[in-house]
């Protein structure tokens, strides 16, 4: 399974990079929107499987998204690839103990796009993703168990707003993303079910199928880029909510963020250079 996940991975980062293939009439060109950003803000945290107390304290990110359109119908379709982790350092209210929460996620999705609504310049994006997501949150104060893991695949809906508009001479870009898994599988043990149980054997009722019954995941992205030629500067914040009932247990995890990001649309020029009649289509600017 890992050879076979490794194996995807790498077919989709060289679709991402590749150029599009070129007729014997024009070229075109698809550059990539690829931007690294880091995030910091607050998280508060529920898991009943540790605590049944609420843990607020620090949450911070990195992340990186790679945004393309796609080798057919370029004009009408963008795909985006996506790695992220975020760590969160959180307390109780009363402060004499504290949880530590570590989490990574990959993401790849496909989007319809819509253009010339409203005004020329917005753009309206709508389309499927999947996810996988999972870390866990660790509780040393805990005598039995210490460790929630968490372990997430979904399948869903994503989708994007666009705005390219201009402050003075300042090309800007302003932009919402929201992602909302819709089913998939997710791990959980049974109420007070130790991992040394499970370690001796105890494998069932471990997967789970999830929907919005028990489970809720939702992300939410609201970004300004500001353009200095082909690298921008990226501002924003970042919510997510999730949300599962299992097992008579609860998690509760929702993240609140500044986001300050740098990017860039980059470009394959092959060696012969891009002609005249080349078009290059931006999947966002």
């Amino acid at each position: 399974m890992q050879r076979l996940l490794t194996t995807i991975s790498t077919i989709l980062l060289l679709a991402l990079v590749l150029p599009a293939q070129q007729t014997d009439t024009e070229q075109v060109f698809r550059p990539v929107a690829s931007v690294f950003m880091a995030d910091v803000g607050h998280s508060s945290i529920l898991d009943s499987y540790l605590t049944p107390i609420t843990y607020g304290g620090i949450n911070v990110g990195l992340s990186y998204s790679a945004t393309q359109a796609t080798g057919f119908a370029p004009e009408r379709w963008v795909r985006q690839l996506s790695f992220a982790a975020d760590y969160s350092g959180v307390d109780n209210r009363v402060g004499n103990n504290d949880m530590q929460a570590l989490m990574a996620e990959a993401q790849w999705g496909m989007m319809r796009r819509w253009t010339g609504i409203w005004k020329p310049q917005l753009q309206l994006m709508a389309g499927g993703m999947t996810r996988l997501r999972g870390g866990g949150i660790y509780d040393a104060a805990n005598s039995n168990n210490v460790v929630s893991v968490k372990i997430h695949w979904s399948l869903g809906l994503m989708g994007m707003a666009v705005y390219n508009t201009h402050i003075g001479r300042l090309p800007i870009t302003l932009a919402y993303q929201v992602t909302l898994p819709v089913a998939g599988v997710f791990f959980s043990p049974d109420y007070d079910e130790s991992y040394y149980e499970i370690y001796l054997g105890n494998h069932s009722g471990l997967v789970h199928f999830g929907w919005w019954g028990n489970r809720f995941d939702m992300a939410n992205l609201v970004t300004a880029d500001l353009h200095f030629g082909n690298t921008f500067l990226r501002v924003g914040y970042r919510n997510r909510i999730e949300r599962s009932y299992v097992n008579h247990l609860n998690t509760h995890i929702t993240t609140h963020s500044v986001v300050v990001g740098l990017g860039g649309d980059f470009l394959s020029v092959p060696r012969k250079g891009i002609s005249s009649q080349a078009r290059i289509i931006s999947s966002m600017y």
